[in-house]
């Protein structure tokens, strides 16, 4: 039970948070629209080319999702630390998993509705070019896919914020290189090698976008997918980085808490 009302709280608090900041939220998603729209005119040299907007609105969900996801866990443990807010649920019975747990929850729920509002103003445009938005219930495992991977790289901030503190600059630069290296508005197969490999294994939105295009553009199946390295790869390099965000996690909290530095801004 103490786990239960531990991860509800956090939970609750991240959820109140979001409609504390609901004009936040609602700037967000005017902003992050307009920024794919923006995409799509710069690539299209000017028009909104209907051989565009879709395979960048799959990258542009899932860009919009990481940014909100990530932030919004890595900010809120910045501010905890700043405050000293942390340190005291430490000296509580809290469970930590409990806490981090809940955090994550309330992190994805709050970059819904960005992620949404990319999206219903991608179908718009599509629909208004004369072209139609597919649907296809297999997208939902990648989008898993995509959802768990993001919580194993926010944990892997976090953790590092815990000890290090001063890393708000990896936040930012991992932004760059989803967008530029993920595959998020160019695909991995028109990358170098070497760069659509690295991505694969370790940017957590990549495998994701490959499948849904493979699924959405070209009608394949999850269990042919043509590109990226399977359906293997896709349910597995998730599991991995969250995997090892739970290692590494644990590890750098356990030399947080035994340095004394849990509040230590």
């Amino acid at each position: 039970m103490t786990f239960v009302r531990g991860f509800a709280a956090e939970a609750g608090k991240g959820l109140l948070t979001l409609l504390a900041g609901w004009r936040e939220v609602l700037l967000e998603m005017i902003t992050f629209p307009l920024f794919y729209l923006l995409i799509v005119l710069f690539m299209g040299r000017g028009q909104l080319r209907t051989d565009l907007l879709l395979p960048v609105l799959l990258g542009m969900v899932a860009l919009t999702f990481i940014h909100e996801q990530v932030n919004r866990v890595f900010w809120g443990y910045l501010g905890d630390i700043q405050s000293g807010v942390l340190e005291q649920t430490y000296l509580t019975p809290l469970p930590s998993a409990a806490s981090i747990l809940g955090r994550q929850v309330a992190a994805v729920i709050a970059a819904v509705p960005a992620a949404l509002a990319v999206l219903a103003t991608g179908a718009t445009a599509i629909t208004l070019q004369g072209g139609r938005l597919p649907v296809d219930a297999q997208v939902i495992v990648p989008l898993a896919a995509i959802v768990l991977g993001t919580c194993g790289l926010a944990l892997i901030l976090c953790g590092l914020t815990l000890v290090f503190k001063r890393i708000e600059i990896i936040t930012q630069l991992s932004v760059a290189v989803y967008a530029i290296a993920g595959g998020t508005l160019v695909p991995l197969a028109a990358m170098p090698v070497p760069i659509a490999d690295l991505s694969r294994l370790v940017v957590p939105i990549a495998p994701g976008i490959e499948a849904m295009r493979d699924i959405l553009l070209g009608g394949h199946s999850l269990a042919a997918l043509p590109t990226g390295w399977g359906l293997g790869w896709l349910l597995a390099q998730p599991l991995l980085i969250t995997v090892a965000g739970v290692l590494l996690f644990n590890r750098l909290e356990n030399i947080a808490r035994h340095r004394g530095t849990l509040g230590r801004p």
